[in-house]
């Protein structure tokens, strides 16, 4: 099945990872730069405040802020997918609202998920109060689905509610469950939504069923080879190019990748404050990351080239 046409958004899109300055605030100037790095590196998309942004880590302030940084440094507003799920529903209301008025592409959005076992009526009232209170046509939602750590999803049931309710507005759905079975199902009742899984093993599968692309924390690291992915799937090549950036992704995946996928960008920059985290995210030890990094190298031919960044 070939890829549904004329999306909003499409391909390869990272969940920008956060830097931390020595007073522990975000830091724009480098969130900035490794922003336009990777939209000038095969990104074709960027979402702030996704999971390995640490964005359950970040204030509202601290979002606002950085996101305006973004679009004040000449980011395409329309490339920008933001995380704006949050637990309390004024919060989210805030965060999407101010997307909206940016001229974001899309928000991506958490179910509220410090409760749990809530029913499918308590979480379809959650979206369409924020819907309602937004009150704007340029509003697209992208539902996240993560049960292993948020633990709250999305049922076929519950999409389909809020994309007959919202049709112009419920656009995509982010899917991190780790299930190709999963992805498959919402991809066969929804073919005209934006899927896309929530990692690049499934994304070679993803396009031949109609996905939209991949959302993936390791695009951070690795864009241009999930690009080719995307641009090549199509091709003889397709398996090949999959096969090498699934090798990959299992070594990203060794560790703890948020830390990892920050000491990698920190290594290849040269640039040891890239490994900041926020608490309770800690540092990795040297060694295992330096081990790592060897195996990526020498038996995945894996490098990050910052010679043209910004």
């Amino acid at each position: 099945m070939p890829a549904k046409s004329k999306k909003n958004f499409s391909g390869v899109i990272a969940p920008l990872i956060t830097p931390f300055g020595e007073d522990g605030a975000p830091d724009p100037d480098r969130f900035i730069k490794h922003a336009q790095w990777l939209m000038a590196n095969g990104c074709t998309g960027l979402a702030p405040f996704g999971t390995t942004s640490e964005a359950n880590s970040l204030g509202l302030e601290e979002r606002m802020e950085l996101l305006e940084e973004l679009v004040d440094a000449g980011l395409d507003p329309a490339k920008l997918l933001p995380g704006t799920g949050m637990c309390a529903l004024t919060d989210a209301i805030t965060l999407t609202q101010h997307a909206v008025e940016l001229e974001c592409g899309g928000c991506l959005m958490l179910p509220p998920f410090y409760y749990k076992g809530p029913s499918e009526e308590g979480l379809y009232r959650y979206f369409s109060e924020v819907i309602e209170a937004v009150g704007d046509d340029r509003l697209k939602v992208y539902l996240y689905h993560i049960p292993p750590i948020a633990q709250v999803g999305f049922t076929l049931s519950l999409i389909g509610r809020l994309k007959k309710a919202y049709p112009d507005t419920v656009v995509g759905l982010k899917d991190s469950s780790g299930d190709w079975a999963n992805t498959k199902s919402i991809l066969e009742a929804f073919p005209d939504l934006e899927i896309f899984p929530g990692s690049e093993a499934f994304l070679l599968d993803g396009l031949r069923a109609g996905s939209a692309g991949t959302i993936s924390a390791s695009a951070n690291v690795n864009p241009a080879a999930l690009h080719s992915v995307y641009q090549n799937w199509q091709t003889a090549d397709a398996d090949a190019l999959q096969g090498r950036i699934g090798g990959v992704r299992k070594v990203f995946q060794s560790l703890n990748m948020i830390p990892f996928i920050k000491a990698i960008v920190a290594h290849y920059r040269n640039d040891p404050g890239w490994a900041k985290l926020r608490p309770p995210f800690v540092e990795l030890a040297d060694a295992d990351v330096a081990k790592a990094i060897k195996i990526l190298e020498t038996e995945h031919g894996f490098k990050m080239d910052f010679g043209k960044a910004v």
